[in-house]
Parts: structure tokens; sequence; C-alpha cells
């Protein structure tokens, strides 16, 4: 199997950490909770700042053990970190490509991925290989967002811009920003036959949490690698998206704003 070419559209830069950090398994994970026990071996797969495989390596207790890989060697510096502040021994971080894992053939109970197969070349491929290192019994569990059912109001052209800019990027990156409606379909072709299916949302409805959404992502819309790729590839200019950034300020401070992020969820029986 050779390696896939493919580009992470949201990079690294601080803007975009900081959002990863903010995810735990109670906001990102919840529907993976039910099949988690003490005792299992966990593989996270992208798991970046590493906040939600800390809760992961809780939640399956010192008996248990999690392997975390991530493409990026500096997210994982970062992830190992925060696992070492929490007192985590049963963590380890490991440079790893999706389309071809080094671990053996049952390796895993629980395999997880969250918001990786959006990014991916080949998400059948890797979903493929997870399935590979997935114990029989096991699960492998898969959440991803869908940017086209994103909505928010009001309805500002500003965003509009921002959403159709985004979805060419990640396409021109080699991905599918629209993935989350795609997991089953994606998961049969796969090999899985026992799925099961479902979404859950993250709502910005507060002035708190627009305040923070909103921030995040004006940042990120002038100093991430989606900005970088936008330039580059001639879809925006930089006075394009100061103004898209603009918009996200506007609406973040307009006491009626509200955004909701779907995400399509699954579970995958090995």
């Amino acid at each position: 199997m050779s390696e896939q070419r493919h580009a992470y559209t949201h990079g690294h830069q601080e803007s975009v950490l900081r959002s990863h950090r903010s995810r735990t398994v109670a906001d990102s994970a919840a529907y993976l909770l039910p099949e988690l026990r003490a005792g299992q071996r966990v593989l996270d797969l992208g798991c970046g700042p590493g906040t939600i495989t800390a809760d992961l390596a809780r939640l399956v207790g010192p008996a248990g053990r999690v392997v975390a890989v991530d493409r990026e060697p500096q997210v994982l510096v970062e992830a190992a970190a925060y696992a070492a502040e929490q007192g985590l021994g049963n963590v380890t971080f490991e440079t790893a490509d999706g389309h071809r894992l080094p671990y053996a053939d049952g390796e895993f109970d629980v395999v997880h991925a969250h918001q990786v197969l959006q990014h991916v070349a080949d998400p059948v491929a890797v979903l493929r290989e997870l399935r590979r290192v997935t114990a029989p019994g096991g699960v492998v569990a898969v959440r991803d967002a869908d940017y086209a059912a994103m909505t928010w109001y009001p309805e500002l052209p500003e965003l509009d811009e921002w959403l159709a800019l985004y979805r060419r990027i990640a396409r021109v990156n080699g991905g599918e920003p629209d993935a989350g409606r795609r997991l089953a379909a994606w998961a049969r072709e796969a090999g899985f036959t026992e799925l099961t299916a479902s979404s859950a949302t993250w709502t910005f409805a507060t002035p708190e949490r627009r305040e923070w959404w909103g921030a995040v992502w004006a940042e990120r819309t002038v100093g991430s690698a989606t900005a970088a790729t936008a330039v580059a590839q001639g879809f925006a200019d930089r006075g394009d998206l100061d103004r898209i950034a603009e918009g996200w300020r506007r609406w973040a401070a307009d006491p009626d704003g509200w955004f909701a992020v779907l995400h399509g969820e699954l579970l995958a029986r090995r």
C-alpha cells in the first residue's frame, strides 16, 4: 500500500490548536462512551494536542493502554506534555499515517478517529486499515463534521463566502469537507457490515460561545494553512480574507447569533 498524498487543510497554527484543545470525550465522542471499559487497548488516530486522548486514557484506566498517533510530530510533543501534566502513564504517542499503520492485525479493542476522515486522501483505505488493526468484536469509532450542513443566523454573506471557500480549499487538498454524511457508506465499502450511525451537533449561541467561536474562525481565516492555500491557489486575496474575518466578528457580536455544526458519527463493529 503506497502512502497517499494529502494535506491537512487547517494546519497546526495556534488558532487551530486553540480550537482543538477545547475538545473532550464528552463533547466530541459521547457516542463512544458505552463501548469503553477498563483495561481496553485503544488507538486514537489523528490525536492532535491530545485532550480527547487524555480522556480516553482515564476511561480505560491504568490497566488499559492508549496509543495516540498523528502525522505532525510537533503536535505530538504538545500532546505528550499534556498527558504527563495529567499524570497519565498509560498513553504513548507516535507518528503514523492512517493509510499505513505500523500495528499488528487485531492489536486494539477500540479505534477512534475524530475529524480525520474528512482530511485523508482515501477514507475507505483508512477505514480498511482501522478495521485491520481492530480485534474481532472490537469497534471503530469515527466522527466528522459535515460542512455543507452547517447553518447559522443571521445570514451574513461573508459566512456564505467562508463556507464556499473552505469547501473548495479542502477538496483541492484532497479531502472531503462533507464527510459526516458519508461515513456509513465509506465503512460499508471498507468491509464493515455491523454499523450504528448517529449524529450530534456543536451549538454556539451564548455570548461566551459566540465570542469564542467567532474569534477562532476570524483568526483562522487570515492566519492558518487554509488562508495560505486560499491565496496561493488564487481563490481569495488578503482583502477577501480580512472581509470574511470581519464577518465572523460581526456574527459573534450579534446578540441573535446562532451557529450549529452537524457531525456524522459511526460505530463500526469488527
